[in-house]
């Protein structure tokens, strides 16, 4: 990793106006810190607001003004998860692109080992997984299992939490790597596109911050069913290219 490499960082954002600005801020913390120290030439930083109907494009607007390693991408109309993360993508210009949650489920001090690893093992993807899953609750627990477990006896991939929130890219990956999804379905869909394509994926764990303000929709029955419908799209794509 070169010391004048772009790191970009965006979350995707729906009425997260309890977390927006911790959220930005945490990151910012941490990228000042990587440029200090040389691991990073220069940052920036992405929300993607998704139709939000609280103050959330406000607070994003605000935080934009202020600084200006801080963008914002407003959605017109609500795109959901999948919507929000091809956004993202298309917006950050990085050599290195993670996304993550606006509520903060990891502490973004682990960036700082993300990046070490993804340097040292000369990976293209580091996908997190959570090493105590106890604080979402045991239906999302039951749910994740048995995702999890449908992920990998259809796609044969290794990885033991999907779709958690915690993905660094390098830049290469997402030159080929374009995901389709509109549900949170793409968080497996990219990692399985990488895979396919030849890329190198490492784990890592990390600890797991629940969310304590707002309210989370994935596992919502029509999350669930519109991700289970785009998980039988690509496995039928991948079978009949």
């Amino acid at each position: 990793m070169t010391s004048d490499a772009l790191l970009s960082i965006f979350f995707p954002m729906w009425n997260e106006e309890a977390y927006a600005e911790r959220a930005v801020e945490a990151a910012r913390t941490v990228c000042r810190e990587l440029v200090d120290e040389g691991a990073i030439g220069d940052y920036e930083l992405i929300v993607v607001d998704d139709a939000s109907t609280d103050r959330t494009p406000q607070i994003a607007d605000a935080m934009a003004a202020a600084d200006p390693h801080v963008r914002v991408v407003h959605h017109e109309r609500n795109r959901k998860l999948g919507g929000s993360i091809k956004t993202g993508l298309a917006a950050s210009t990085g050599d290195y692109v993670l996304y993550t949650d606006a509520d903060l489920p990891w502490e973004m001090g682990e960036l700082r080992r993300a990046l070490r690893v993804l340097r040292t093992y000369e990976v293209d993807v580091v996908s997190a997984y959570r090493l105590d899953r106890t604080g979402e609750g045991p239906l999302r627990t039951i749910y994740s299992f048995f995702y999890n477990g449908l992920i990998q006896l259809m796609f044969k991939t290794r990885l033991r939490d999907i779709n958690f929130s915690f993905k660094l890219f390098t830049r290469q990956v997402l030159d080929v790597v374009h995901p389709v999804s509109e549900s949170s379905f793409i968080d497996a869909e990219m990692v399985i596109r990488a895979r396919n394509a030849g890329f190198q994926i490492l784990q890592i764990g990390v600890d797991y911050f629940p969310r304590t303000r707002g309210i989370s929709t994935l596992s919502s029955p029509s999350v669930i069913w519109a991700l289970l419908r785009e998980l039988v799209t690509l496995r039928r794509e991948l079978r009949h290219p």
